[in-house]
């Protein structure tokens, strides 16, 4: 039989013809050493183009589409397509990868640039975001990242001159970025008038922030910072494809084939068209160029690669060529001399020489080429087409022979016969011709029997036979030349064949996958003389198999570099090179094939790197000479650790099932027990399935762990601690060097590894988000720095964590097969070895990845066991076999046998080595294997006396083994963990049950003893007194399922899993009798109370038989159950037994016959009943958890004090309830421990303690009873159970506005007015009657607008800037007021603006780089960084993009932005903190799932983010002492969480531990010493807890909610802000002592019923106070002095806005119902009054003595300003009052209404004020109105988007276009009408230009518009879509805007901001 393996020979890449032109640009430069580097296919490419010599680079593992060159030219980044493409950055000299970014981008990597420095890396993916992704790349880290363009992007640059600048191009628009922080920052490039919107192509960044841009139509564009600056027309005939800058200038390449130089300022040089010169063509496409001194490298379309030089620039150089477009399939060798024939789509032939690595011949054909063969005399070149032709030419001068059609399909295949005087011609049409060679090519024959057409031919020797396949996979045979079909098979047997190139029959069908059914192998060449075979297939993988291979899934070497598809492989005449060619890639490969012989000499050589090594992984799975996989790891390999639940999956199940149980959740719940329990002991160690997971800590403890519990046994006192962080099974524990700390990994979805302290017990740090399943190894690296893991997802991903940051380094895919040990390699960190099935591999790491490499062994072995030996290249591993291997470097030097089976643990000693294996022999060894120099076994007869119990077998197989003071430490496979005395003596320390699930469990009537009974086939006694030790043990024929004391305790029962039972003498373990009756598991066993006479035996087939004791006969069976039954239970007397059943159902038997008896439930409770183990009937109905569908609580004890019942389930949890536990869902306490199922819970005799046993994890836990009278609170206690109660503590209308309000995003705001009708820039134009002519003789227009009031000087104004701001957010956003400077200066926010408010000087300064509102606001108080503020806004999805949420961290002095965090909490940032050193920022989401997240701001770095409740968190503050404990308060809901590493940790609060404290909605928090937190509730109390412990309530600290709370860092004191109404003794404002005990209460006198306090802080001897009311108020702490700072609108929106005609005051009336007046200079609010309704608008008369009011109800007041008097009022309508206005002549009153109509009031009548007419048929509502300049006339804009004008005061409609042209008006507040379309912006759609007002110069117009943009315009603008500036700031919709008079100001109204904001007028100077 041939053999199986791969063969021992070689291939090795030589060359590679071609260069990837097509859909790439920007691929090719020069490298520093003058070489040339670009790419094709998979392959990098560096080509030393003096000594004709290549290097490949072999890191991708799919086509390579982008390149990079670094700044420094030596290395090169390359970027490639796939699901998960990565992008490689490699040595260009070596080329070897030196680093490995993935996990970002997905379909492909478009572009990528290095920075200046080189140290940053930005990248662009194919996906549909195009996501833009900067990187540290020698850390493999992720900078940043954002959504790139909804369209392609072609070409991205860092601007070389500006740090932290990028700008990226692409399909119809220019990008130009800023990275700030975390944050990618795009604006778009404005295109102007300056050039045509259009797709940019390429770009290079110049000085003075100068981009120069190639276009699709040829120009270059020239941009200064966003602005298209000019335009260079015409610098290609059409598109621009490749820029490159250099010292010297610039080079652009074009469609046009022409390569132009510029200089630096972008003035031609000169030009050289390639079309022109000789090696030049018609239709030459420049694709790449790169200009370096004299020399230009251009890459063209066509696969072309020129060198030009300057001085002599017509005549190029072609330096590389290959095939072009379309695919290649053609491929032929010569018989006789080393040349290679290819054919392509592209319609050309070529001839290649593979000695001289070049292109020698070409010729062009009429058709795509698809076949080629040469004929024996390498005289003639047959050419199959793709139209069914084939054409015959003459090798030597390639002039035609013959041209043949006779076929309408692709000819896919042709041979000449090795007689050379006939070819077959297989084509398409399922046939095969053939010709007469010396007949001038007549057909004489032809092959029919195909169904299918030709794929595949080959003749034989004799030129007799020729075979074929065909594409249904069909083998057939024909003569020769009739080509009449063979049938008769013996005639084939003699038949030798001349070549061997089809994919089936019996030779080769080792090709083939074992189970594969796909035809994928596109083409075969067999090599006869060296036994070998090379296949090409559509994976681009190129494999080396023996010939003949007669199996299937032969073994393989293969190699990668294609890409995709390879359509031809051949083997050159001398079977030297294999040729390969790739049919989509163009490309040619030469492999040089490397003997047996050779391949022995070249060892010494490295093996080329490659990410997918060569000598393949598949096809190691199963070679024949692999001996049997032991047992035991057989069995291992095959564990799963799947879980049908995860833990982390329970809280969305709760959430589930508590929607279908809102109703239960009403009632009254069951408390929760009062006692508690602690774990106290745990009998096993988890060895059947784990190794190496047994150390000595530093103090001389010894640290394991079992089920879910990680163990610290103290081996003199004989006690264990425990690390309880994890909650399912440990699978892997490491310790550090420096023995103090271990790391554990679980079984989970998303599986953890927690670090932890040894003495401690607090995790240090916790990994996450890597592993899926589980994690199966760990190991420290020798500094202690780094923690490599290995998972158990199916590719074993091996990931390398920086553990204290608990940040990942790198990771990679580790192996197919299981991996058992990784190392890291203790003298160079940044390697690692991975030990496991079948293989041993070497790794070091590359940047976020890891380079992996296998070890070169002969046969492949399983690995059990690995450690580093005495320097960095030796390694030692453990085989299955018993051998250890010793390797340097990665070659196996020699095998040593060291042990019978497995060699499952080796340690590393000074001077030697210490194994332990399945033999149970422990070996000490020298320091090079070369003697042992000791061995221990392990037995029973050298156990010392003071051995914790018993050992089960001699040679345990031993699974971990360590040493330390003096011993060795050995844990075995049976669950036990003994000592070795170096001298021999053999101590038992601790031991448990063996692999299989333990069920049984009895605790005994009167002795500290318990028995289990397992399936591991063993019965034990355990002594639960201090000893903790095994007594005895007894082996049982079959594993059993239950047990049982009797009465006295002196005989013991136990039921066997076959359906018998015995009892046994419960001291010696002796038979007394056994039973076999059932055929089922014995599923419970009792014997009765009292005496003990009857012993009740329940079975799995339904049956419970009643024995009597002492006559040993059965006395009764109980019939009647449908399912198997579970539970069995006996009353006090023994008669009466109670049943439960798999099924649910309950049921009850009388002893001794067993007849049934029904009983109703309330008598059931009733009954006394011995013992309670029942999990069924009303008595403990509340039991069973929220989520019964996916759990079952197997088991239950009632303790014997009747008060506390507990409970075990499959999820693993023992819970204790208050019995009797009635109504669904008690309350609980929780404990973990166990990992899967608890199968049994019993009290001890005394309650004193609870013994639980585990299923899975073969555990017997002890757990210690703690009566109530302990209350002090331990850690670790019980968590609290699940459904919170629903009532929180009361209402609070302001609590709730807070908690539901939904934050509009700006971009995506709405109309505010409900309009209708067709928008004004969409409206077509009627054409007015008289259109005048330009110049007209008629008298000039009179002015649009009345300009007397300006003087002479008209000046346009250019610019506004923002001078002040009236307003505070404080209605909705709390904590948001802070001192900064030694309290000279106050900071506080509104709409989108962060102000800085000078106390001395009242003058505000503002932070306005926030694109949306900010929600929060806090200050660093870390003396390092002053005055450093972090505000968060609200935002859109969290997808990165502009428009996500973001924090902005800024100077509050310079307002420079420090760091921009965009996040992923979509919808807003509501709460952020600083840490306690200042370094780290949290923030709280406003997302669905509310996380946290915790950042280093100054970095933008994420460090962990968490889901942290699923209501509504309101704020989290850092305790100011800390950098790792914060706690978070929201909506029902405190949580007290630990930052380990980059993990959150979290607890809840605990309220049992006072009576009746329930979970209030908590709403602020602060800080005392000693772990002291102070919350804030929705009630007014004040929750003290200690830890995460409630330890008392300050009982309504306020009368209503408690909203902020501030804690003083200088002195401890604590201030409370909350809402109450003042009174004599209280306020809402309070200074409290540290502990919240004493208090002083401020009164806030502002006048208000009730005082609302949102935010307090304290300074020097003064509090700072933010209310509802929009008031920031300074309270005095001595005189109580309130000195109020900031006014604004408490509701809003504004409406109403007047400036007064001659002085800087104006008016704002809001929905508050107040009207304020507002002084600019003295910047402050004059006067307030309050109308007591919401207020619509509001204006001034002429002369500024009157103003005039209209209510939101249709009232409308005339006040006096001078008294504030009402000189009149009136209500003619029912609807809200829009606009009102005064007539210039002061004689008449406009109102506009709702209710489509304008009334007009004649003042000169007096105050009663009766209407004297009104304006008629308005289509709409009122928006605004203006008088003329002579009062006769009023335009009025409404709803409709229409503009009407009537006449005053008869309410004439005039309709006249021409008469409308002519007025004059006094103002202009229109947003509609001809002289002012332009302002509407092409992105109204859903929104609208809202309020506008003309300018009194008559020369500008601003407007204010839905998104809260002001917009500065020149007025008239009749033009669609004017030129403007825009000036952000105000939240979503501007109601109203008006200019002060003299233009000086501008005051603009916010809808949804509530504040006003004054804007100073800039001029043009003169």
């Amino acid at each position: 039989m041939a053999d199986r393996t791969a063969p021992n020979c070689h291939l090795r890449l030589e060359w590679v013809y071609g260069y990837r032109g097509h859909q790439c640009r920007n691929n090719l430069y020069y490298t520093a050493a003058k070489e040339i580097v670009y790419f094709v296919a998979g392959v990098g490419v560096v080509y030393n183009t003096r000594e004709h010599k290549q290097k490949f680079y072999l890191g991708h593992n799919d086509d390579i589409i982008s390149l990079a060159l670094h700044p420094e030219r030596v290395l090169v980044a390359t970027g490639q397509v796939g699901k998960e493409p990565y992008i490689c950055v490699w040595d260009s000299y070596t080329v070897q990868t030196v680093s490995i970014l993935k996990d970002v981008h997905t379909h492909g990597i478009a572009c990528l640039a290095f920075d200046l420095e080189g140290q940053c890396l930005v990248s662009v993916g194919l996906d549909s975001k195009n996501t833009i992704c900067v990187w540290d790349w020698r850390r493999g880290k992720v900078l940043a990242v954002a959504p790139g363009h909804t369209d392609r992007i072609f070409d991205i640059s860092w601007d070389l001159y500006q740090p932290s600048k990028l700008v990226s191009c692409g399909v119809k628009h220019i990008k130009f970025w800023s990275l700030c922080g975390n944050a990618l920052t795009p604006k778009r490039g404005v295109f102007g008038k300056t050039g045509d919107l259009q797709t940019i192509l390429c770009l290079a960044c110049a000085k003075d922030e100068v981009t120069y841009s190639g276009a699709l139509n040829g120009d270059i564009y020239v941009w200064k910072g966003v602005n298209l600056m000019r335009t260079v027309q015409g610098a290609h005939g059409s598109g621009i494809f490749s820029m490159n800058a250099c010292e010297e200038g610039f080079a652009t390449g074009g469609r046009d084939g022409c390569v132009r130089l510029w200089d630096l300022n972008f003035k031609p040089i000169t030009v050289i068209d390639l079309r022109e010169t000789d090696q030049g063509y018609k239709g030459l496409s420049v694709r790449s160029v790169c200009w370096q001194g004299d020399h230009i490298l251009v890459g063209t379309q066509d696969s072309e690669i020129f060198e030009v030089v300057v001085h002599d620039r017509n005549k190029p150089f072609l330096i590389m060529q290959g095939h072009c477009e379309g695919e290649l399939w053609a491929l032929a060798v010569h018989p006789t001399k080393p040349l290679a024939m290819t054919g392509s789509d592209d319609r050309s032939v070529r001839i290649w020489s593979l000695i001289d690595h070049a292109l020698i011949a070409r010729c062009n054909m009429e058709e795509p080429i698809r076949c080629a063969a040469v004929s024996t005399d390498g005289i003639h070149l047959a050419l199959g087409m793709k139209d069914g032709s084939f054409t015959v030419l003459r090798v030597r001068d390639m002039t035609e022979v013959v041209h043949i059609k006779d076929r309408k399909e692709a000819i896919h295949e042709l041979k000449y016969s090795p007689d050379g005087t006939h070819l077959a011609v297989g084509s398409n049409d399922n046939s095969v011709d053939i010709y007469g060679v010396v007949q001038r090519y007549k057909k004489v024959g032809e092959c029919i029997g195909s169904t299918s057409f030709i794929t595949h031919m080959d003749w034989s020797t004799d030129s007799k036979y020729l075979q074929t396949n065909d594409g249904s996979g069909r083998r057939l045979f024909y003569r020769m030349p009739s080509g009449k079909e063979v049938t008769n098979r013996e005639e084939l047997k003699l038949v030798q064949w001349a070549s061997w190139t089809c994919v089936l029959g019996p030779e080769v069908n080792g090709i083939w996958l074992k189970y594969s059914d796909i035809n994928d192998i596109n083409s075969v060449d067999a090599n006869f003389n060296d036994q070998v075979l090379v296949t090409a297939d559509d994976y681009g993988l190129v494999k080396l198999l023996r010939y003949p291979c007669v199996k299937k899934g032969a073994k393989f070497k293969k190699y990668l570099g294609h890409s995709a598809h390879i359509t031809n492989a051949r083997w050159s005449h001398d079977y030297q090179w294999v040729i390969t060619i790739g049919g989509a890639d163009h490309s040619v490969f030469q492999w040089k094939f490397v003997p047996e012989r050779k391949a022995k000499e070249v060892l010494h050589i490295a093996p080329q790197e490659t990410l997918a090594d060569s000598n393949s992984e598949e096809s190691d799975s199963d070679q024949s000479d692999v001996p049997e996989m032991d047992s035991e790891i057989e069995q291992e390999t095959q564990l799963t650790y799947r879980r049908q639940v995860y833990k982390e999956d329970l809280p969305q199940l709760k959430e589930q099932c508590k929607e279908k149980h809102r109703v239960t959740a009403m009632k009254k719940r069951e408390r929760a027990p009062g006692s508690g329990v602690k774990l106290h002991f745990i009998h096993g160690y988890r060895g059947y399935d784990c190794r190496s997971n047994l150390f000595y800590t530093q103090t001389g403890e010894i640290v394991y762990h079992v089920a879910a519990v990680g163990v610290v046994y103290n081996r003199q006192q004989n006690t264990q601690r425990f690390y309880m962080g994890h909650d399912d099974d440990i699978l892997c524990l490491a310790i550090h060097p420096l023995k103090d700390f271990v790391a554990t990994g679980q079984v989970g979805r998303d599986s953890s590894i927690h670090i932890w302290n040894t003495e401690t017990l607090k995790p240090m740090s916790v990994l996450k988000g890597f592993h899926q399943l589980g994690v199966c190894t760990l190991d420290f690296s020798a500094d202690g720095k780094r923690l490599a893991s290995v998972g158990l997802d199916e590719n074993h991903t091996v990931v390398l964590w920086d553990w204290r940051k608990g940040e990942k380094l790198s990771t990679m895919r580790g192996s197919k097969d299981k991996i058992f040990a990784v190392k890291i390699n203790p003298y160079l960190p940044d390697k690692l070895i991975t030990a496991g099935v079948k293989h041993m591999k070497f790794w070091h790491k590359a940047g976020g990845g890891l380079i992996g490499r296998k070890g070169s062994m002969g046969k492949t072995e399983t690995m059990m066991c690995a450690v580093y030996g005495w320097s960095e290249e030796m390694v030692f591993s453990g085989t299955c076999t018993g051998d250890i291997c010793i390797w340097r470097d990665m070659f196996l030097m020699k095998t040593v046998k060291a042990h019978d089976g497995p060699v499952f643990s080796m340690h590393t000693l000074e001077k030697g080595f210490v194994t332990g294996g399945k033999d149970g022999i422990v070996a000490l060894w020298d320091d090079t294997f070369e003697r042992c120099l000791k061995t221990y076994a392990i037995k029973r007869a050298v156990l010392a006396p003071g051995s914790k119990g018993l050992l089960l077998e001699d040679n345990p197989s031993i699974r971990a083994i360590s040493l330390g003071h003096g011993h060795i430490l050995v844990g075995t496979k049976n669950g036990e963990i003994l000592e070795v005395d170096k001298s021999g003596p053999i101590t038992l320390l601790v031991q448990g049950h063996m692999e299989g699930e333990v069920w049984g469990l009895a605790t005994h009537p009167h002795l500290p003893l318990c028995a289990t009974v397992s399936n591991d086939k063993t019965l034990r006694i355990w002594d639960l007194s201090p000893s903790h030790c095994m007594l005895a043990v007894r082996k049982l024929r079959k594993g059993g399922r239950c047990c049982c004391f009797s009465p006295d305790g002196k005989a013991l029962a136990v039921g066997l899993n076959d359906g018998s039972f015995l009892i046994v003498n419960a001291d010696t373990l002796e038979d007394l009798v056994s039973f076999h009756h059932r055929k089922d598991i014995i599923s419970d066993i009792r014997f009765s109370p009292g005496a003990g006479k009857y012993l009740a035996v329940a079975s799995g087939d339904t049956f419970v038989d009643i024995y009597n004791v002492m006559s040993s006969k059965r006395v009764g069976v109980c019939k009647g159950c449908l399912n198997y039954i579970t539970h069995l239970d006996w009353d006090k007397r023994g008669k009466l037994l109670q049943v439960n059943t798999g099924a649910k159902e309950q049921f009850f038997f009388e002893a001794p016959r067993g007849k049934r008896q029904t009983i109703p439930a309330t008598e059931v409770e009733k009954i006394d009943w011995s013992t309670w183990t029942c999990v069924l009937g009303p008595s403990v109905e509340g039991i069973w958890p929220v989520i019964s569908e996916v759990t079952e609580v197997t088991t239950a004890c009632l303790s014997n004090d009747r008060k506390v019942l507990a409970t075990g389930d499959d999820l693993g949890y023992v819970k204790l309830f208050r019995y009797p536990v009635k109504g669904k869902h008690a309350k609980f306490k929780r404990y973990v421990a166990h990992s899967t199922h608890v199968t049994n819970v019993r009290w001890t005799h005394d309650d004193s303690l609870l013994v639980t046993v585990g299923g899975g994890d073969t555990c017997l836990m002890i757990w210690a009873h703690e009566p109530d009278s302990h209350r002090e609170f331990k850690l670790g206690d019980s968590e609290e159970s699940d459904i919170e109660s629903e009532d929180d503590g009361g209402y609070d209308s302001d609590v709730t506005r807070e908690n539901e309000i939904t934050y509009t995003i700006k971009a995506l705001s709405t109309s505010m007015r409900p309009m209708t009708g067709v928008k004004p820039h969409l409206q077509l134009k009627e054409p007015s009657v008289d259109e005048r002519p330009p110049v007209s003789r008629a008298l000039p227009l009179p002015e649009k607008l009345q300009t007397n009031n300006v003087g002479k000087k008209k000046r346009p104004i250019e610019d506004l800037v923002l001078d002040l701001v009236f307003g505070y957010r404080g209605n909705d956003c709390r904590n948001n007021v802070h001192y900064l400077n030694d309290g000279a200066d106050i900071i506080y926010h509104t709409a989108s603006v962060g102000i800085v408010l000078n106390l001395t000087t009242s003058c505000q300064s503002f932070y306005v780089e926030h694109s949306d509102d900010i929600l929060c606001l806090t200050i660093n108080q870390h003396p390092k960084f002053p005055n450093v503020v972090a505000t968060g806004q609200v935002g859109d999805t969290g997808d990165m993009s502009a428009t996500s949420p973001s924090i902005h961290v800024w100077d509050a002095m310079t307002k420079q932005t420090l760091s921009v965090l965009r996040c992923f909490h979509s919808g807003g940032v509501c709460s952020v903190s600083f840490s306690a050193t200042g370094k780290l920022l949290l923030s709280v989401g406003l997302d669905a799932k509310h996380t946290v997240t915790i950042w280093k701001w100054q970095e933008g770095a994420k460090i962990a983010s968490r889901i942290a409740h699923s209501q509504r968190i309101f704020v989290a503050e850092f305790r100011p002492d800390s950098d790792t404990h914060f706690v978070s308060v929201g909506i029902k809901h405190v949580r007290f969480w630990t930052l380990a590493g980059r993990a959150l940790l979290s607890k809840k609060g605990v309220l049992s531990s006072i009576e009746d404290a329930r979970m209030q909605t908590m709403l602020s928090v602060a800080f005392g010493a000693n772990n002291l937190t102070f919350t804030g509730t929705i009630s007014g109390d004040v929750c003290v807890w200690k830890e995460h412990i409630l330890v008392r309530i300050v009982a309504k600290a306020h009368t209503g909610p408690v909203f902020t709370m501030y804690t003083t860092l200088r002195d401890g004191l604590i201030v409370t802000g909350g809402k109450e109404r003042p009174s004599k003794e209280g306020g809402a404002l309070k200074l409290w002592d540290q502990e919240l005990k004493r208090c002083r209460a401020f009164r806030l006198e502002t006048g208000q019923i009730i005082d609302c306090v949102r935010s307090v802080c304290r300074g020097k001897g003064k509090i700072l106070v933010g209310t509802r009311n929009a008031e920031i108020i300074e309270v005095g702490e001595k005189n109580a002095a309130c000195n109020i700072l900031v006014n604004g609108h408490m509701d809003g929106p504004i409406w109403g806005l007047g400036t007064h005609p001659s002085r800087d005051v104006f008016l704002s009336a809001a929905e508050d119902g107040t009207v304020r007046l507002w002084d600019i200079p003295e910047k402050k609010m004059l006067n307030k009054v309050n109308l007591g309704h919401p207020t619509r608008t509001i204006s001034y008369s002429p002369e500024g003595d009157m103003v005039a009011i209209g209510m939101k109800n249709g009232e409308f007041i005339i006040l006096l300003v001078a008294s504030l008097k009402i000189w009149g009022k009136k209500r003619d309508r029912r609807s809200p009052i829009q606009d009102i206005r005064f007539s210039p002549n002061s004689r008449y009153l406009a109102v506009g209404s709702t209710e489509s109509a304008v009334d007009f009031y004649d003042l000169t009548l007096g105050p009663q004020l009766n209407r004297i007419n009104c304006c008629r048929d308005i289509p709409s509502f009122v928006m605004q109105m203006d008088f003329s300049a002579d009062s006769t006339y009023i335009q009025v804009s409404t709803g409709a988007y229409k503009r009407l004008v009537y006449e005053v005061p008869s309410g004439k409609h005039i309709t006249d276009q021409s008469h409308i042209d002519k007025i004059t008006w006094a103002t202009w507040t229109s947003v509609l009408g001809d002289e002012v379309i332009g302002i509407w912006s092409r992105n109204t759609d859903k929104a609208d230009v809202t309020c506008a007002c003309v300018s009194h110069s008559g020369l500008n117009i601003v407007i204010g518009d839905d998104f809260g943009m002001v917009k500065l315009f020149d007025f008239p603008c009749p033009e669609k879509f004017a030129k403007h500036k825009r000036f952000l700031g105000h939240s979503a919709h501007l109601t109203n805007i008006r200019f002060t008079n003299g233009d000086r100001f501008v005051v603009s109204a916010g809808g949804d901001d509530r504040s006003l904001f004054v804007w100073r007028c800039v001029h043009t100077p003169h």
